[in-house]
């Protein structure tokens, strides 16, 4: 049994998108930064913007000769649940999240890929729609699908638990969980999946994550070591972004 939701009119605009129902696919793919939603735009053929709203940049086309919309959703769960809600209420049946995370694990380094099979659900949104012990879990045949396209890549993939967290910066006061996380086998850390993957869930849709590397956080306490703008990191993002689309239409 999965919860009942919204479903708008063709012909109504999202909000927040500022995009119509109608020109959105039922297979999306989100990103955070707008500007990787437009990089991703490029890979589609027939592609149009069809949204743009502060940090929500809207793009639809086709991949593989199937229809797919592209959006970015920003930093942090919150703002990234208002993207994911929309585009559920505008019929969006298939969702991954192609993005970059910082690795947790001494194998999972820069430029490698991480296949999400679930997420902690370490920030404060998801819980206001559920309590904690609803698991965030990714579809099953999403995850088969991102697999097999990101081992098509030449980059190393990992697949695991990946950690949702609100905390970008940590203050020196209260300090990181992410060492007890890392002991737990979490292998990355990034800022939204728990959130798509439980609003998914409850609403009976299939959805994913997969990302790229940018560093490892507990190299410096204070994140002064974090680099994210580097070749390796880009050429990993382009390759979580194509996963991503292929994973939808195959």
């Amino acid at each position: 049994m999965t919860v009942d939701h919204v479903l708008l009119g063709a012909d109504e605009v999202l909000p927040l998108l500022q995009a119509r129902v109608s020109d959105i696919a039922p297979s999306a793919l989100v990103v955070g930064d707008p500007g990787r939603a437009e990089s991703a735009a490029r890979m589609l053929t027939g592609v149009r913007e069809v949204g743009r709203n502060r940090e929500y940049v809207t793009f639809s086309g086709r991949y593989a000769d199937q229809p797919v919309t592209v959006s970015s959703h920003g930093v942090g769960a919150a703002g990234a649940a208002v993207c994911m809600e929309e585009l559920l209420r505008a019929g969006v049946r298939r969702i991954i999240r192609a993005g970059t995370a910082g690795g947790l694990q001494q194998d999972v380094v820069d430029g490698d890929l991480v296949v999400a099979t679930g997420a902690v659900r370490d920030e404060g949104t998801s819980v206001r729609l559920i309590p904690a012990e609803y698991p965030a879990v990714a579809d099953a045949s999403i995850l088969l699908a991102l697999g097999a396209a990101a081992g098509d890549g030449a980059g190393r993939v990992h697949r695991g638990v990946v950690l949702t967290a609100d905390l970008f910066y940590p203050m020196p006061m209260l300090g990181s969980s992410l060492r007890q996380w890392a002991d737990a086998g979490v292998v990355a850390v990034e800022m939204e999946l728990a959130v798509l993957l439980v609003l998914a869930g409850l609403r009976g849709v299939a959805a994913g994550g997969v990302f790229a590397i940018d560093g490892n956080p507990l190299a410096s306490a204070d994140m002064t070591e974090y680099s994210p703008h580097r070749d390796i990191v880009r050429g990993a993002a382009e390759a979580a972004v194509r996963a991503g689309l292929t994973a939808l239409t195959s």
